[in-house]
């Protein structure tokens, strides 16, 4: 069940207001430029999308984009956007994809898109969602089977020794932003419980009505061998561990690619 800042309606509506300029986006733009020189048309599968930046913004550089969330109202607000009829939007997860995603049955609003993905991306630190071995394992074999063979995934996760949470905590907020179409919103973040490997929060929402909506959310920090374990199991071998360019030393960023049958 996806947490409420994503599922709610009224949430979901607000999200991208208080989500930042989203430079992290640049990171994967980048990626998909340099896979793209190893194949004619690139075809990028964003999962857990959201309410869909980058899946958009592939999309207008001519990719062909398949976009999938579990979050209904997410999917909502990201098929209202410009652009949004060049993507497939899947309402699912990385386990009820297709194999190779083809065959896909698209809903309103979108583009037939069918065949293995090159390119597989998990932006927004989605990652740490997964708080059982058996999700994560579960969604890895559903990406992996989604990709041809030598496809690429690329992700991004929080280092646990650099302490997100400590930095949430010193800053509970407020965040107010004026949203078109919404009006005055109020965010505040309190950090609930730490108990490596897991950390929950609350965001709570005050709209101008008077209205307050909470969301709780629990996230996990894997470090980097655990990662490259799980990624080992699932059929990937682990290329490279990158930076993330927008927060240096705080992030690793996983390339890794589908092992071909018979080896690398």
């Amino acid at each position: 069940m996806p947490d409420a800042i994503f599922a709610h309606p009224r949430l979901a509506a607000v999200y991208d207001a208080f989500d930042g300029d989203r430079r992290d986006l640049d990171l994967y733009l980048g990626v998909a430029e340099e896979f793209a020189e190893e194949s004619a048309a690139v075809h990028v599968l964003d999962v857990g999308c959201g309410t869909g930046c980058l899946a958009l913004l592939l999309a207008h550089r001519g990719w062909r984009v398949t976009a999938v969330d579990p979050a209904g109202a997410s999917l909502d607000v990201a098929r209202s956007k410009p652009g949004a009829a060049a993507v497939t939007w899947i309402h699912g997860d990385a386990t009820t994809l297709p194999a190779n995603t083809a065959n896909t049955a698209n809903t309103a609003n979108t583009a037939e898109t069918a065949g293995p993905a090159d390119l597989a991306t998990m932006t927004g630190n989605v990652a740490q969602v997964f708080l059982d071995d058996d999700a994560w394992a579960a969604t890895l074999r559903g990406i992996h089977g989604a990709l041809r063979d030598g496809g690429r995934f690329v992700f991004e996760t929080r280092q646990p020794r650099r302490r997100a949470w400590d930095e949430w905590a010193a800053d509970p907020g407020p965040v107010v932003r004026d949203v078109p179409g919404v009006g005055i919103v109020e965010q505040r973040r309190e950090v609930t419980r730490v108990a490596l490997p897991f950390v929950t929060f609350r965001n709570t929402y005050t709209f101008a009505d008077g209205t307050q909506l909470h969301s709780d959310s629990t996230l996990r920090f894997r470090d980097r061998p655990e990662l490259e374990r799980s990624l080992e199991a699932a059929g990937f071998a682990v290329d490279e561990v990158r930076d993330a360019p927008d927060r240096p030393g705080l992030e690793y960023v996983f390339v890794a690619r589908k092992v071909r049958t018979g080896g690398p």
